[in-house]
């Protein structure tokens, strides 16, 4: 699949890391760098446009390494792009953690994983099917 995209950033294009990766490392575009202080969020430009296919999202999810290492992650994850917007990418990171934390120009700040989806119709009926799980909910299903 192609995705239509517009870098007006100096960073190279996303890019997946390995054969089998989901998820393309997506970089910081900022002019200066930006200290994000313990449980402070900010919007991080991306300088990225894309233009997804019809029945297409792009999911913004944090990058394992930020969050473990850093406490960095993804405040609405995942975030979703739908196909029909053309704005800029911008990544909502929070930092998590006790230590303020220095996000610099070109970083990989999250991954972008492109997933096809379907809208749903409502059906609306006055009494769902039996199921056997039921009602059961909340790790109902978990051992004791």
């Amino acid at each position: 699949m192609v995705v239509k995209i517009v870098n007006k950033s100096n960073n190279p294009l996303p890019s997946y890391s390995t054969i089998f990766s989901a998820g393309m490392d997506i970089r910081a575009s900022i002019d200066k760098d930006v200290e994000l202080k313990p449980l402070e969020r900010t919007l991080v430009p991306t300088g990225l446009f894309i233009q997804l296919p019809e029945g297409y999202e792009a999911q913004i999810r944090p990058r394992s390494g930020m969050a473990l290492k850093h406490g960095i992650s993804v405040l609405n994850s995942p975030g979703t792009i739908d196909a029909d917007y053309r704005g800029e990418v911008g990544i909502i990171l929070v930092n998590l953690s006790n230590e303020t934390y220095t996000i610099k120009n070109g970083e990989r700040i999250c991954q972008m994983v492109i997933a096809k989806h379907e809208q749903a119709e409502w059906g609306e009926v006055e009494v769902l099917e039996e199921s056997e799980r039921g009602d059961g909910g909340f790790g109902h299903t978990g051992k004791h």
